[in-house]
């Protein structure tokens, strides 16, 4: 997330009033369709209930920077990809909380639901989203050539530091990982691939321009994996529910590869 602020300008939230339509068709699909599609595909594979819940936390977070960089690579708005980033990662800390509690309700029981705070986890999303954001954004106004050699040193440790989450998990739960990568793979898949599709043609149907459709797949299509395992493991505190995000972030490359290879086919 203080990567992300490196790059980012008051611009880039201005942006969106300039380009109001495809902002609100990107906003709305980020938070009321993609969820919606995350439920019915929990329901369809009969996914357990932490692994459900996992798939939900998913849809619930915002896009990361690797949609903004898929954007750029299929010759999207990377603007638009920037802007809309920007904006739903500052809504997703109100909004996580409220339908995070809704989902457990739903797939573990009132019984089994952790007790999440509301104001607690609002808070605690805020530090780990919004507040790095901020320092970023501060240190690229007044420090922009610094913000720029510190910027690949950032994604660098983000990656390293995500191989060993991802490292540790696979290990403590080796007899099992090979059923949940199953069953949480097959649905994070399907999730990628149609929300990728839904975007597409969304965009398509109402108007958008082709830049500003690739946008729009791109930014509902690649979500922030490592915040989603960071609310399931640390905030919720169940590595299980971990799993759908470390199989989607590791899916969503080979799907973003291939949309822009379609993408090239198409045009």
């Amino acid at each position: 997330m203080f990567g992300m602020g490196l790059t980012l300008g008051l611009v880039d939230f201005i942006r969106v009033f300039k380009e109001p339509q495809a902002a609100l068709i990107g906003i709305s699909m980020q938070m009321l369709a993609l969820p919606l599609v995350a439920l019915l595909i929990a329901i369809t594979f009969n996914l357990p209930p932490q692994l459900a819940v996992g798939l939900m936390i998913i849809s619930f977070v915002p896009g990361g920077t690797t949609s903004n960089i898929f954007t750029s690579l299929a010759k999207g708005d990377v603007a638009l990809s920037i802007s809309l980033t920007a904006i739903v990662s500052l809504i997703t800390p109100f909004t996580i909380p409220l339908v995070l509690i809704l989902a457990m309700r739903y797939f573990l029981g009132q019984e089994s639901v952790v007790d999440i705070p509301l104001v607690k986890t609002i808070f605690q999303l805020l530090m780990i989203t919004v507040l790095p954001v901020s320092l970023g954004m501060f240190i690229f106004s007044k420090w922009e050539k610094i913000a720029n050699k510190i910027d690949p040193i950032i994604r660098l440790f983000s990656i390293v530091f995500l191989f060993f989450i991802v490292l540790a998990i696979v290990i403590k739960y080796k007899n099992e990982m090979i059923g949940f990568f199953i069953q949480a793979g097959a649905a994070t898949l399907t999730l990628n691939i149609l929300v990728l599709g839904l975007g597409y043609f969304l965009g398509k149907y109402l108007g958008l321009s082709q830049k500003q459709t690739i946008s729009l797949s791109y930014e509902v299509g690649m979500q922030n994996a490592p915040l989603a395992m960071i609310i399931a493991g640390t905030i919720i505190g169940s590595e299980i529910m971990m799993i759908p995000a470390l199989t989607y972030g590791l899916l969503m490359f080979i799907t973003g590869f291939l949309f822009k290879l379609v993408l090239d086919l198409l045009h």
